[in-house]
């Protein structure tokens, strides 16, 4: 507020409800963190009569114990950390240099290359092809089925050459020309290191992107010792669910052992989320500010 410049009425309104709306986006955002946390603590019984609807009850940390126990989420977690690892880096190796080049001026035939590449925005062969096209590539139940074919994504090629063609000077491009400078170290030595907002923007989508990704692992993969983490919580969750939907016919033995199935299911579902979730939460503070600057940058502008 600027000194000296009186409220009227309507600011003061428009102040009070802009509080009122931060504040129930902040309840509606922060409660599903906290019901979480509690269910990951609390026992499996209370959760699901409804009686823990926020703080925890029945206290008990037997779900961690069981994660920590279980190999199948423990090499699931393996997984997923190389797979986003390994993915993110063919992901930006990819990106950056298809997006550096559409950004020159003077790269002939960019023009058509980009409208090449906004066909696949809009088209796609859809799900069989595409199976049979990675079967008949060989990489059906490997982890490169679920790297190579979303190796680029065109919105963030987009983004990344906007963010070029705004924030690298045209002239220092020349410059570096002049002085000899071939194209790629060009991008290696001096595009590069000014570009760590988009590079850090990039790595983030990609990497979120690859963590939370369980279809693609659940069309390609046969081999249980390759199931990422989210594929592995989604059989606890499938369980869980098969457990609760399950009918009278069954006999009473198979009944029994899907409930205790489906209570350690229960115990465990929220402590795996709460066990998936804490790498990205933990990763995107030292990210925000890049992240902030390289969207608006990159998306705002051109």
């Amino acid at each position: 507020m600027v000194s000296g410049v009186k409220e009227t009425r309507r600011d003061k309104v428009f102040l009070i409800c802009n509080y009122i709306y931060v504040f129930l986006a902040f309840i509606i955002v922060f409660y599903p963190v906290v019901y979480m946390l509690s269910a990951s603590i609390s026992d499996p019984k209370y959760v699901g009569s409804g009686e823990m609807w926020l703080l925890p009850k029945g206290i008990t940390f037997e779900g961690y114990k069981r994660v920590f126990e279980n190999s199948a989420i423990w090499t699931g977690y393996g997984n997923t950390i190389l797979y986003t690892a390994i993915g993110t880096l063919v992901n930006l190796a990819v990106t950056l240099p298809a997006a550096y080049a559409l950004s020159r001026k003077d790269f002939v035939g960019r023009n058509f290359f980009m409208g090449m590449f906004m066909v696949t925005m809009f088209f796609g062969g859809g799900l069989v092809p595409s199976y049979l096209l990675i079967k008949e590539l060989g990489m059906v139940n490997s982890m490169w089925a679920l790297i190579i074919p979303s190796a680029a994504s065109i919105w963030n090629i987009i983004v990344s050459r906007t963010f070029f063609q705004s924030s690298i000077p045209k002239e220092l491009q020349e410059a570096a020309q002049i002085d000899g400078c071939t194209n790629m170290r060009m991008f290696v030595k001096i595009i590069l290191p000014l570009s760590t907002p988009i590079i850090a923007v990039m790595a983030l989508f990609y990497g979120v992107g690859h963590w939370n990704s369980y279809f693609s692992a659940m069309i390609y993969l046969n081999d249980a010792a390759k199931y990422p983490l989210q594929l592995v919580l989604r059989q606890i969750l499938v369980l869980q669910e098969m457990a609760a939907q399950g009918g009278g016919a069954m006999d009473m033995a198979t009944a029994s052992a899907l409930n205790n199935k489906a209570e350690v299911a229960a115990l465990m579902k929220y402590s795996v989320i709460i066990v998936a979730t804490l790498p990205i939460i933990a990763v995107y503070p030292f990210l925000q500010r890049y992240f902030v600057q390289g969207v608006m940058i990159g998306s705002v502008k051109g």
